[in-house]
């Protein structure tokens, strides 16, 4: 069974929904990556003789779920990472927590600073020497069987930007002990799921709205019922 399935796919791009537990790009470890596993769907797909082209255009964490965005020539992987650089693609996580937010809705701002060594990242509350500035809205969806749903609308990407920032609010994410979750997943994933992202098609010019399916666990699942609202047409008031 392949970690992802295809939500989105023309000639330019290929958009997936990610399984959690999956590398998106290769690292020390060695791992099949996301990107292995998508240049060998397109390979067989279109019976491509040679190496499949792929540009990786953002990543996710190897324990997060949810949508990637990769390019499928050149040309689009140039334009995606432009809007990537101008801010021009809207993104929206969920986040399940085991504490509610004091406040239902917010902006949080922190300069970010990361440890490669132990890959984790540190929070300040005022700018430090090495740090990034990170900004983040998010507003509180509700709360079934003891854990809270919120979804978060990242500003900036920075590495564990939503994980470090949600935790310094005082809601870590369920799971991720690498941020003060109690307990891990017996899976190694954390309850962070990349929901939907909203963009101008970087060739043909059109709007789009991708939504990922939440991933196939019953304790997600109960999540989608607090998500009756529909998603509205004015996303461009997201755009930053």
């Amino acid at each position: 069974m392949k970690p992802f399935h295809v939500i989105y796919e023309d000639n330019h791009l290929i958009v997936v929904n990610k399984a959690a537990g999956v590398l998106v790009h290769s690292d020390s470890t060695g791992d099949k990556t996301l990107e292995d596993y998508v240049k060998e769907y397109i390979k067989d797909k279109y019976n491509k003789p040679g190496e499949v082209f792929l540009g990786t255009v953002h990543r996710l964490d190897r324990p997060v779920s949810g949508v990637v965005i990769f390019a499928r020539t050149s040309k689009a992987l140039t334009r995606m990472n432009e809007l990537f650089k101008k801010r021009q693609i809207q993104k929206t996580y969920w986040a399940i927590t085991m504490r509610k937010p004091e406040k239902k809705s917010g902006r949080l701002t922190h300069w970010l600073r990361k440890d490669s060594v132990q890959n984790k990242t540190e929070a300040f509350e005022s700018e430090v020497e090495g740090a990034q500035r990170a900004d983040l809205d998010y507003r509180y969806v509700g709360t079934l069987n003891k854990h809270h749903l919120i979804e978060v609308n990242p500003i900036t990407g920075r590495p564990h930007q939503i994980r470090v920032q949600l935790a310094s609010m005082g809601t870590p994410i369920k799971g991720d002990v690498k941020y003060g979750s109690p307990k891990g997943n017996a899976d190694g994933s954390i309850f962070l799921h990349a929901r939907r992202v909203y963009f101008i098609h970087p060739v043909k010019k059109e709007p789009l709205v991708i939504k990922a399916p939440v991933p196939p666990n019953a304790f997600w699942e109960e999540f989608l019922e607090l998500d009756k609202e529909e998603y509205k047409e004015d996303t461009l008031k997201y755009l930053y």
